[in-house]
């Protein structure tokens, strides 16, 4: 079962190159399963046992199941479809020496810098197209090795320790010779069918080309590009489409920016959930305070991936606190509250690990050792809500190859079958 899990991981990733195509793999996924869209700039009309979704800024998704009769509140699942990468800068190209053709671009997220040397690399995002007297978005993708950036030989710079790279300076991929001046929108439009001249905005980011792979003694681990956040987006899609109505909505988010704050409009720090949730319990008749009744009554469970024990540096994990790569389900806690994981939610995951037969383990981070925060803590400050963050226990996060385990995607996805349907 593992196998075939992790063989459509793999699909689901490479299918992603950034979260604008991972939102649009999303969208494919729950027409296919029966949902249908809702814009939010028109009218909802929702119908008890319907199952919708809808999307904001063509990188993050909401969807819903609603119950055939009354229901108590939500359960809801929270993941987020953005990865480190760099983003392209308007006028790019940069001439070097008229050898070289470059592009200019800056740091989204923050990323391990020198993971991105000297691997293929191309290009995907969003274009905005005249068309007329009309603009339209469109996604684009350049599929096929376009871009590296090259590391600086060991030769020339004998008998120093590297130094930090400079994301203005070392970082900045090369495209082609002199020939290729000028060319790099027109690169885009032709991957996108539409003229140069008719691009007026774009969101263009870098992605590693590299598939994914399982390697080990006996397969005991694989490893491909943006499996922070992806690999939760995946398991918790899959919990989703494929768990049975209860007495409570299940609700499947899958949010935008996650790796630079959140503050966007798309983000879990906007109003997204909260205007859905509103307008699902408008739309069905019910009273506002029915609402807030539902939201007193809801849980959510914030996926992110965790830190797992690093073979090489074992002492950088916490003392007792030590997830280990298919050890099952990480739980998160955070004394300053960058996990809203609290003694009630632990025990809630705990439980519903413990039926699902899946098992778990817990994470701090090191008390000398500051880490990051994820989508629990920001989402709870729009909707109040009980909440805990959990993960996948994986290595060299916001590497552009990241590592975990082969029995982990299986995991998450049992207990989150088992957390809709309870």
């Amino acid at each position: 079962m593992s196998d075939q899990i992790n063989g459509q991981l793999f699909r689901f990733i490479e299918k992603s190159p950034c979260s604008y195509f991972a939102a649009a793999q999303i969208g494919r996924e729950l027409v296919e399963n029966g949902f249908l869209e809702l814009k939010e700039k028109e009218e909802w009309r929702i119908q008890e046992g319907g199952k919708y979704f809808t999307q904001r800024n063509g990188s993050s998704v909401i969807a819903f199941c609603v119950p055939e009769k009354e229901f108590k509140g939500f359960h809801i699942t929270a993941s987020h479809t953005d990865s480190p990468s760099f983003k392209i800068k308007e006028h790019t190209e940069i001439q070097v020496e008229k050898h070289y053709t470059k592009l200019n671009t800056e740091k989204y997220g923050g990323m391990l810098m020198d993971s991105w040397l000297d691997r293929p690399l191309s290009v995907a995002g969003k274009l905005v197209v005249r068309e007329g007297d009309d603009l339209k978005e469109m996604l684009v993708q350049i599929d096929r090795d376009l871009l590296m950036i090259p590391r600086l030989a060991i030769h020339m710079k004998r008998g120093a320790e590297d130094e930090a790279l400079n994301a203005q300076i070392q970082m900045l991929p090369l495209f082609g010779d002199e020939n290729a001046g000028n060319t790099f929108l027109s690169e885009a439009a032709s991957a996108a069918g539409v003229e140069a001249q008719d691009i007026l905005g774009m969101d263009l980011y870098l992605y590693n080309r590299m598939p994914g792979t399982i390697w080990g003694a006996k397969g005991e681990y694989l490893s491909a590009p943006r499996l922070d956040d992806l690999q939760c987006v995946f398991a918790s899609l899959q919990a989703f489409v494929n768990s049975e109505g209860s007495e409570y909505m299940n609700v499947y988010c899958a949010f935008d920016n996650e790796e630079v704050g959140s503050g966007t409009k798309q983000g879990a720090g906007s109003t997204f959930l909260m205007d859905v949730l509103f307008r699902v319990n408008e739309a069905l008749g019910r009273t506002s305070q029915q609402y807030r009744m539902a939201v007193a009554d809801s849980f959510m469970i914030s996926a992110d991936n965790a830190h797992a024990v690093h073979p090489n540096l074992p002492a950088k994990a916490d003392l007792t606190n030590r997830p280990y790569m298919n050890g099952g389900i990480v739980i998160k806690y955070s004394a300053n509250q960058k996990y809203t994981t609290d003694a009630y939610s632990g025990a809630v995951m705990k439980h519903l690990c413990e039926r699902a037969e899946v098992p778990y383990q817990t994470f701090h981070n090191r008390s000398d050792l500051p880490g990051g925060s994820t989508l629990g803590n920001i989402l709870t400050g729009q909707v109040s809500l009980k909440a805990v963050d959990i993960g996948l226990a994986q290595l060299a996060m916001h590497s552009s190859y990241e590592t975990a385990g082969t029995k982990d995607t299986e995991y998450m996805i049992r207990v989150l079958q088992e957390f809709y349907r309870s």
